[in-house]
């Protein structure tokens, strides 16, 4: 009997996190979802209906994602996917004047995003040396979400561009590091607003509004483009993929 592999994502939310569990249970892929608050409806639902397991973890804080991996390892297996999906924005920082940024408000938005995206890469990466290469070659695939602001600095959003540079920068370094030890480490910026399926069906944004005519990135056809990196060939590896609607303005 062949061992089901394991996925952790954190960050848990109804967007791109869910649709990834969905999407890897249903390839066959025991996930591991981790969140500070698991009791979301959206955690709960799928915990129900797909078997995710749930993990409380702040991952801002080393001892909290080192316990996280922790447990998954005993209870699931060691993991051979795993998605940073936090981008750590919060109301009061966003869409600041730089000379009206609280500096607190900075620093835990620096802590939130950048900070625990490496200490999610430096977990995956402690556990993914250990394994052996599977058939293809793969120790582990370790996948960033990340935003435009990784490669564009706009105007009132000097906190936020601080943060998604800064895990841009973490995650090729640790391409570098990994790729030719057999771990694929993979950067996406969603150069997009994500709209989620409502209760309704419909596809919304909170501050876009409902989408139309394929306007926004679907958290669906990302988790696909995820899965699609996992399962890459390591002759072709893909470092980098920029998502965004075919008619984004960029």
């Amino acid at each position: 009997m062949v061992d089901q592999e394991v996925a952790v994502i954190v960050g848990g939310g109804p967007g791109i996190s869910a649709s990834c569990a969905r999407l890897f249970s249903d390839r066959g892929i025991r996930v591991a979802m981790a969140a500070r608050d698991v009791e979301k409806p959206v955690l709960k639902e799928l915990q129900g209906d797909y078997g995710v397991q749930l993990y409380q973890c702040d991952a801002s804080k080393p001892e909290a994602v080192a316990e996280l991996f922790r447990a998954v390892k005993a209870n699931l297996g060691s993991p051979r996917l795993v998605i940073h999906n936090i981008d750590g924005r919060s109301r009061e920082i966003f869409r600041k004047p730089i000379t009206e940024a609280d500096p607190d408000l900075v620093l835990d938005l620096l802590r939130n995003s950048t900070f625990s995206a490496f200490l999610t890469g430096q977990a995956a990466a402690g556990i993914m040396l250990e394994q052996a290469v599977d058939e293809r070659g793969l120790r582990g695939t370790i996948i960033f979400t990340n935003a435009s602001a990784a490669m564009k600095g706009y105007p009132l959003s000097g906190a936020f561009a601080a943060a998604s540079h800064g895990k841009s920068g973490l995650a090729q370094s640790m391409a570098r590091e990994l790729m030719p030890k057999g771990i694929h480490v993979a950067h996406v910026p969603i150069d997009a607003a994500i709209g989620w399926t409502q209760e309704d069906g419909s596809r919304a944004h909170r501050l876009a509004g409902t989408t139309a005519d394929d306007n926004m990135a679907d958290p669906d056809k990302i988790a696909e483009v995820y899965f699609q990196l996992h399962r890459q060939h390591r002759s072709t590896w893909a470092y980098e993929v920029v998502l965004r609607p075919w008619v984004e303005n960029w």
